[in-house]
């Protein structure tokens, strides 16, 4: 008995499915069947008869190709956990570069509003992804569709059976329910390879998309760079090369009162000493925020547990493994990590935070073609009212960018009230 149920939910649920693949299926070839029908009735007498049909094929298949690919993608995630990615061109940032102008990935544009426009529409009508979408939504109807069509099909002829009078019609009708029912299991299946084969990324897609973020990276790159050489700037101005500029001032007052009036002399030089004690504290701490010193000395952990004894926070670290990499990865999670744990100073008003490094093996890169990599993994975690959520031109939008020059990833879980879970992985063969 329970067997039959079994049998008989399936049956009831792969009927569902079928119905909901033919649907989705049909939709585009309902449009072409509505425009045949509009040419008809219009008259084919009529030299312009073909007009609005033409359009409304035209306008309809663009309108409807994306929509049904990707229900089409939805519908399979959801009954078979298969996710075929989408492959669609995504907008990149839109940087305003030294010179003044705003850059989009295509090409340069005087204002932001004007970069963002001229983006949006070349990304919706060069994207490769929509002749994909296309071929799909005319293939699909005579293979999957058609086959999904049949147990509702064949429903609907028993049903017409059922009602004819005659034991034959009857029999038939009832033999059209079984063989129906039977076959509603089986019926929405096709859906699967069919999609997979014909909606998945090609290479070339996947390869353009590629450049397109490296392309993206490099105008981050050079806009973070021209940004920090500023700041360095700015620091060395206002800060060491002030107090220098005043030290060699009293030196050289004092040397000339040295003969004169040697206690104020005196007094001048103590002044001198302390301000090149203070010029030298200054650099330190400039050279600290470009490199920190104990990053380059003793490794990831031993920096970030630095760090955690400045901040005000109760800082926990843990590491499975002292771990040491690349310079350059080095430095892009040390400076997120201090980011983040400012971020939980600042916004989340947290109390504590714990941090752990770790190394996984079964990581993959976020670029295209990236195997299985041993990737490092960085989560931060705080007490704090939680609600980080990532922003265009935030901080934390820039930090994934960073992370995303290295094939990193970032993933924050913060619901309102906290706390707030922040994992950076990044691949690094050095581990």
């Amino acid at each position: 008995m329970r067997q039959v149920v079994s049998w008989g939910a399936s049956a009831c649920v792969g009927f569902v499915r079928a119905c909901a693949v033919m649907v989705v299926s049909m939709l585009i070839p309902a449009v072409w069947a509505a425009a045949v029908a509009l040419g008809i009735w219009w008259g084919a007498a009529n030299p312009w008869s073909w007009l609005a049909p033409f359009v409304l094929v035209s306008v309809g298949t663009l309108a409807l190709s994306r929509p049904v690919c990707q229900l089409v993608r939805h519908l399979v995630a959801r009954w078979t956990a298969t996710a075929i990615p989408a492959g669609y061109r995504q907008a990149g940032p839109v940087t305003r570069m030294s010179t003044g102008y705003w850059w989009n990935g295509f090409g340069y544009e005087r204002t932001s509003r004007d970069a963002l426009m001229d983006q949006r529409w070349r990304i919706r009508w060069q994207d490769p992804a929509n002749w994909r979408d296309l071929r799909f939504t005319a293939i699909v109807p005579f293979t999957a569709g058609l086959v999904a069509a049949l147990p509702p099909a064949v429903v609907a002829a028993a049903v017409l059976g059922l009602g004819q009078p005659g034991p034959v019609a009857r029999v038939a009708g009832a033999l059209g329910l079984v063989v129906a029912v039977a076959g509603a299991p089986y019926a929405w299946r096709p859906v699967v390879p069919v999609a997979v084969r014909f909606l998945r990324p090609s290479p070339a897609m996947a390869l353009a998309d590629r450049v397109d973020e490296l392309t993206a990276q490099r105008a981050d790159t050079t806009v973070a760079q021209a940004a920090e050489i500023r700041r360095i700037e700015r620091d060395l101005h206002d800060g060491a090369q002030a107090r220098l500029v005043s030290l060699g001032l009293s030196l050289a007052t004092a040397e000339k009162l040295l003969e004169t009036d040697p206690e104020q002399a005196k007094a001048l030089m103590r002044e001198a000493r302390t301000g090149a004690a203070t010029s030298l504290t200054e650099l330190r701490e400039l050279v600290r925020g470009i490199n920190p010193p104990v990053l380059s000395e003793r490794g990831i952990v031993d920096a970030v547990r630095a760090l955690a004894l400045d901040s005000p926070l109760d800082v926990t670290v843990g590491a499975d493994v002292p771990l040491r990499l690349d310079p350059p990865i080095e430095s892009a999670v040390y400076f997120g990590i201090a980011e983040l744990v400012t971020n939980a100073v600042k916004h989340a008003h947290a109390t504590r935070a714990r941090i752990s490094l770790t190394r996984d093996g079964t990581g993959t890169g976020a670029g295209t073609g990236a195997g299985t990599s041993t990737c490092l993994v960085v989560e931060v975690e705080d007490d704090g009212r939680g609600g980080a959520e990532v922003r265009a031109g935030g901080g934390l939008a820039g930090l994934r960018r960073r992370l995303a020059a290295f094939d990193g990833t970032l993933e924050i879980t913060s619901p309102a009230g906290g706390p707030t879970r922040v994992k950076m992985a990044v691949p690094c063969e050095s581990l």
